[in-house]
């Protein structure tokens, strides 16, 4: 909105105004060059305006390329869970299957048909195997690592960079084979 300003031979007025409640404000003398309040632009630093007058798109992308991967997106098929689950941590995706198990749940109990044991049942099969996979794989882990432990340490020995082995580490290459063993059996089970 413009101020109205008014000018006589004594310099410059801003008009008188009437405000909301009926009132009148006095008429104001201002100077030259005077700009109100409200007419002042805002200041912007380098990085607001830098940001500002840079495009939502890459250089070289053209806008309707660029609006059909979310119509894509929008036709994705319900319950698939490939393309959501890609870029997850594992918390996540679990986060996500609990998620859909409640809405399932929710669906089913309203519904009627579903039996919420067998369900619920369902849901612990799922989170069992996951777990035992998982500690499968850590045991796999540690005993890479033990057998590692070892060949460095019959190394050393080998060298003569250590001349009398302790009892501790003659135990711990005395456990060599059997180690490579177990790392078979875990390879083989999985």
């Amino acid at each position: 909105m413009a101020t109205p300003y008014v000018t006589d031979e004594s310099g410059k007025y801003i008009a008188a105004t009437q405000r909301p409640d009926g009132t009148w404000r006095k008429p104001r003398r201002v100077k030259d060059g005077y700009v109100p309040q409200e007419e002042v632009p805002v200041y912007e630093n380098k990085y607001v305006k830098f940001f500002k007058s840079k495009p939502d798109l890459p250089p070289g992308l053209n806008p309707t390329d660029a609006a059909q991967p979310t119509q894509q997106q929008q036709q994705k098929i319900p319950g698939c869970g490939d393309s959501d689950t890609a870029g997850l941590s594992k918390s996540a995706k679990r986060n996500m299957k609990r998620k859909e198990k409640r809405k399932q749940q929710q669906q089913q109990g309203q519904d009627g048909d579903a039996d919420v044991e067998s369900v619920s049942n369902a849901v612990e099969n799922v989170s069992i195997s996951e777990t035992a996979a998982a500690e499968k794989a850590k045991k796999v882990k540690n005993v890479k690592k033990k057998l590692r432990q070892v060949e460095e340490l019959q190394q050393k020995v080998d060298s003569g960079e250590i001349k009398q082995p302790t009892k501790d580490q003659l135990e711990k290459l005395g456990r060599a084979k059997a180690l490579q063993e177990e790392l078979e059996q875990l390879e083989q089970d999985s």
